[in-house]
């Protein structure tokens, strides 16, 4: 088996499709990271403080991966994502979009 680690990054509006692309992926033997505060609507939920640590922190997964995966639904990135997307490539990461699995 081939497994790889890869991080999702996409906007909270697409959570039904993070969760679904990460048992997706968890399921073809990879290992899978993800934001793990999906529970509150958006960014703007936390103060903050809280904001710059959830980056940091999503960076750090990033900076783990193999790959990040973005779920970009209908063409749709936000600024956060543009940046870690910026983030990835500039670690050497593989970037591997939604819409191109949905093909």
């Amino acid at each position: 088996m081939n497994m790889k680690v890869i991080t999702i990054c996409g906007s909270y509006r697409f959570k039904k499709e993070m969760v679904d692309i990460a048992e997706k992926l968890t399921l073809e033997g990879n290992c899978v990271l993800m934001p793990n505060e999906l529970s509150r609507s958006s960014k703007n939920d936390y103060s903050q403080e809280e904001a710059l640590m959830i980056d940091k922190m999503h960076k750090e997964k990033i900076k783990l991966s193999d790959a990040i995966l973005v779920v970009n639904v209908d063409g749709y990135i936000g600024s956060s994502t543009k940046s870690e997307i910026e983030y990835a490539k500039s670690l050497n990461k593989e970037i591997i979009y939604y819409t191109d699995l949905m093909k």
